[in-house]
């Protein structure tokens, strides 16, 4: 054979690839420069970029991903190229070529992937037409001289050759192998058993034995260790003989460039006769008919299956979900504060814009006690409060400000129109703000810088927006306004509090409490039209020059000043006087706690220019009463308490006036007043109220307490908000700065998460789905600073079947509430029946005591039942005749000898201080005449003589000496034993 080896192909490979790069063509034709030797620049044709991970993935070039060493090509849209330098500016790393690529004649630019780092970076882009033609089209004679090279390196490897068979050759190792091999030296022995031939075919019978009755009944065979049987093989002779097959293959791949294909077809119709001849077909119809119901049902799947869902990113996401690699920290996003109006200022109220995403709205109030209130009331007044708008383009300038007649505790946006704004204030009055005029500003701040600025006035001040409405003071709250909430408006309430129709579908009436014991209902329309006098006539002409001087919107001009509540619900207390002070309350069809966050769905069919001036309230003819609205809602209160009430108005039959009634239940959970009564987005029916030191979660139509609640907490708690993605999230404030999440699928008992926020204590928490990926959580503290953190993918994604199991938690408690409440009244009802029991034997009549006297004849008569009993038994035993009988007299005792202190029988002790000569052991005496009878009837006649001696003795010694009549018996039976064992003796005796 030839001492030349066959190339791998490993080594092939490298070969060609060298080759290849040495002859990489140019657009000239020729070659370009050599790997091996390091470049001293690059082609004009070409710019090396360094493109950042962020770049390529929005792109589509991510390196060795998308672009590998065999696909280094990729083609960029130059107007995505455009776009990315117009939205990053300098940050993108194609500003070096921003006029080379604005210059390039067409659509699309090649981008190349340079692993080796030929031109000093990751990738360069092609700067003309004519380079990027030969680098996609190599030229084919290139190609045909690289195949001709490889077609002379296979001619001069050397195939080697199939090595011949040749006969065997014994050389003398087939004896070894027959030595080794195991043989039979003897014929094999062959044994029979069987069982006799008359126990074939017999019954058989099993029993039940105890192993532990016989010796033999168990074998017990345990292991150990036999060091006899415990040989280490040292050594073995094996012997095997093998030949492996050799195989020989190659194969040979061109590689080809990707190429744009297209093509084009026409379709094929049936002509007119054949269209009817197939119409009129029974074939046809049959078939139609009997893949009818799959076709539905096929349409069916793909009306409800989302096809536009990624499978492989959703398993994905499930998976980092269960292996705890993701990010569980809130993270801070932005913060918001102006050094002007956030100075010495807390923010009582933080509300998103339903429409515009990345819009918040907080309310700016001074941090002063009621008593530096009425110091500062001038003070106050000539600097008035207002509602911020802030911005995430601009954290510094807040875009819009509302002004404010005095601190506004709480406001929400309209859901039918959120530009219209309705705030409680601090002095009992409800606002009204229109902020239609201010909405493109709103929105153009999510553009560019210019257009910002050139949005602004020339001063460059944030726009004030005047309020529009106003309530009167003497008809509204005498307390600061805590909440305030819209009806939806798919329904609209009557004087009685019914709930109607409301046939124009924009919200039109809203809710408002204070701590002055009453929720008021408010409604935006006018009035009926009354008839006026024509000197009011003349009075409204003479004012229509000042109708505006502020330039207030018109909306609510009807309403201003002279607004008044329709209906007043007051909260009676339960079972004493007074009524509760409410804090918070929460309807079961409202429009805060919506599962999509604030973003209530907008009503589309309104008309243009329908404003709330052109509605009137209907008759009560006209409106149709809805069943399916429930009137009941949560109360909580400033003692701690959450009330639940029904607001319908009842007639009182005596005076006819509206009065309200008195409340359902009363829950006395919390020490301190209640500052949050939420429900969840995800079930109407579980409330989350939060106290001073605790928190619950109740469920509505549950009486016998919340289903959940909380430790007491060391420091307060300020605020709660459930979570509007995951049904077991909800986020709780406390006065320290920091906030707790809870997640019910993890903990119960105690936060899954605790974190920091603010230096300050918390004053409201809001969430927003900016999009799918993006939730944010605004958070406010007492210090005037608005913190905007984003929540971490873990708390929300919510799991298929996270709902249902939370629902199924939930009744588990709502049950072991019953359970408790059952075992309480049963409790209850046992003390009941001992008391009475108690009280009975208190009232029935006591018996006297018995006199010395009676005691001691019961226990005379007792004794001379006993002394008759010893009498019967001595004479059916012989020991006792007629004559002995009258010298027994000796063995009484007197009676004024013994008494009974004790009502136990077997306890007798003397009266006297000296001792007593007979002893009066009832129960232990009779078991000893009992033992003496059964004795006499064992022994035989000749024993009888000598136990019958014995016990006459033992009787005397026992009534003179006081010795133990037990003693003496055991003496009998030794006897009696004594002759049974000795006759010779017992005759003698």
């Amino acid at each position: 054979m030839s001492s030349k080896r066959p190339k791998s192909k490993e080594a092939r490979k490298s070969k060609g690839k060298d080759k290849s790069n040495e002859t990489n063509p140019t657009p000239d034709g020729g070659a370009l420069e050599s790997v091996t030797s390091p470049p001293t620049g690059h082609p004009d044709y070409i710019f090396p970029l360094v493109l950042t991970s962020a770049t390529q993935e929005l792109f589509g070039c991510r390196a060795d991903e998308d672009v590998t060493g065999e696909n280094p090509y990729k083609l960029l849209k130059k107007e995505d190229i455009i776009k990315d330098m117009k939205t990053r500016a300098s940050v993108s790393d194609f500003s070096p070529v921003k006029q080379l690529v604005l210059d390039y004649p067409e659509d699309e630019l090649l981008l190349v992937f340079d692993r080796d780092f030929t031109y000093g970076q990751s990738f360069y882009l092609v700067l003309t037409v004519e380079a990027k033609e030969n680098i996609l089209k190599p030229s084919v004679e290139g190609d045909e001289e690289q195949m001709k090279e490889e077609e002379v390196e296979e001619e001069e490897m050397i195939i080697p050759k199939t090595p011949v068979s040749h006969p065997w050759i014994s050389l003398g190792s087939e004896q070894e192998i027959e030595e080794e091999s195991v043989t039979e030296s003897r014929p094999r022995l062959r044994y029979k058993i069987s069982p006799l031939l008359r126990h074939c075919g017999a019954p058989v019978c099993f029993s039940d034995r105890s192993a532990l009755d016989e010796k033999e009944g168990f074998v017990e065979c345990p292991s150990y260790q036999d060091k006899s049987f415990s040989i280490r093989e040292m050594e073995k002779h094996t012997a095997i003989q093998a030949s492996c097959d050799t195989k020989h293959s190659s194969t040979q791949t061109l590689w080809k460039y990707p190429k744009n294909m297209w093509t084009q077809y026409e379709p094929r119709e049936f002509s007119p006769e054949e269209k009817e001849h197939h119409l009129r077909s029974e074939h046809l119809k049959n078939f139609i008919t009997s893949v009818l119901i799959r076709f539905e049902i096929s349409l069916q799947q793909n009306y409800i299956t989302d096809v536009f869902c990624d499978d492989w990113t959703v398993l994905c996401e499930d998976d980092g979900m269960l292996a705890g690699k993701t990010e569980t920290q809130l993270k801070e996003y932005q913060t918001f504060m102006d050094l002007h109006f956030s100075k010495e200022k807390t923010i009582s109220h933080v509300h998103w814009h339903p429409t515009i995403s990345g819009v918040i709205a907080v309310a700016m109030t001074e941090r002063l006690s009621l008593e530096e209130r009425i110091d500062n009331s001038t003070k106050l007044l000539l600097n008035p409060s207002y509602i911020l708008f802030w911005n995430f383009t601009d954290p510094i300038n807040p875009q819009l400000q509302l002004e404010c007649p005095d601190d506004v505790l709480c406001f929400q946006f309209c859901p039918s129109d959120p530009n219209i704004i309705a705030g409680g204030c601090m002095n009992g009055q409800v606002v009204l703000w229109d902020i239609s005029a201010h909405v493109e500003r709103l929105q153009d701040t999510r553009s560019s810088s210019k257009n910002i600025s050139n949005k602004l006035d020339k001063n460059n001040v944030t726009p004030v927006v005047r309020y529009c409405a106003v309530s009167g003071i003497e008809n509204g709250h005498k307390a600061p306004i805590t909440d305030i909430q819209w009806l939806p408006e798919t329904f609209e309430l009557s004087k009685l509090g019914i709930p109607v129709e409301n046939p124009s579908r924009i919200s039109v009436q809203l809710v408002t409490c204070a701590p002055d014991c009453s929720v008021l209902f408010w409604d935006l329309r006018p009035p009926r039209v009354v008839s006026h006098s024509l000197t009011d006539v003349k009075q409204k002409s003479e004012e229509k020059p000042l109708e505006n001087p502020h330039g207030v919107p018109n909306t609510f001009k009807h309403l201003n000043l002279t607004w008044k509540p329709f209906i007043r619900v007051s909260l009676p207390k339960i079972g004493s006087s007074g009524e509760y002070s409410p804090l918070k309350f929460s309807l079961r069809d409202n429009t805060v706690d919506s599962p999509t966050g604030d973003k209530p769905p907008q009503n589309t069919d309104r008309e243009e220019g329908c404003g709330f001036a052109q509605l009137r309230v209907p008759s009560a003819k006209q409106q149709k009463p809805l069943e399916n609205i429930s009137t009941k809602l949560y109360v909580g209160t400033e003692e701690g308490e959450l009330v639940y009430t029904d607001w319908k108005m009842e007639k009182d039959n005596d005076s006819g006036r509206l009065l309200s009634t008195k409340p359902i239940h009363r829950f006395p959970l919390h020490d301190t007043l209640v500052n949050t009564v939420s429900r969840s987005p995800f079930f109407k029916d579980i409330i989350l109220t939060v106290g001073s030191s605790s928190f619950a979660i109740w469920k509505e139509g549950v009486t016998n307490g919340p289903i959940l609640m909380s430790a007491f907490s060391k420091k307060m708690l300020t605020v709660g908000h459930w979570s509007l993605s995951r049904p077991a999230v909800f986020f709780i404030g406390k006065e320290d700065g920091s906030i707790e999440v809870w997640d019910l699928l993890q903990n119960t008992h105690k936060p899954s998460q605790s974190q920091n926020i603010s230096s300050a204590g918390i004053t409201c928490i809001r969430t927003s789905s900016i999009s799918s990926k993006q939730h944010l959580l605004a958070v406010s503290d007492c210090l005037g600073t608005l913190h905007i953190l984003q929540i971490p993918w873990t708390l929300r994604r919510s799991s298929n079947s996270e709902k249902q199991i939370v629902r199924k938690y939930l009744e588990k408690e709502e049950e072991r509430l019953e359970y408790f409440e059952k075992r309480q009244i049963k409790h209850e009802k046992e003390k009941k029946e001992m008391e009475a029991e108690q009280q009975r034997k208190k009232t029935e009549p006591v018996l006297p005591l018995k006199q010395e006297e009676e005691l001691e004849a019961e226990a005379l008569k007792k004794y001379e039942q006993f002394l008759a009993l010893e009498k019967d038994i001595l004479k059916n035993m012989g020991l006792l005749n007629e004559m002995e009988d009258s010298s027994d007299i000796h063995l009484r005792a007197s009676a004024a000898d013994f008494t009974v202190y004790n009502d136990d029988i077997s306890t007798i002790t003397s009266m006297k201080s000296r001792p007593i000569k007979g002893h009066l052991f009832q129960a232990a005496n009779q078991k000893a005449l009992l033992d003496i009878k059964g004795l006499w009837d064992m022994t035989g006649p000749i024993a009888r003589l000598s136990c019958s001696q014995m016990l006459t003795d033992a009787l005397d010694v026992y009534h003179r000496e006081q010795v133990s009549l037990r003693t003496h018996i055991c003496a009998a039976r030794e006897i009696s034993t004594q002759n049974d064992i000795y006759p010779a003796e017992e005759c003698r005796v």
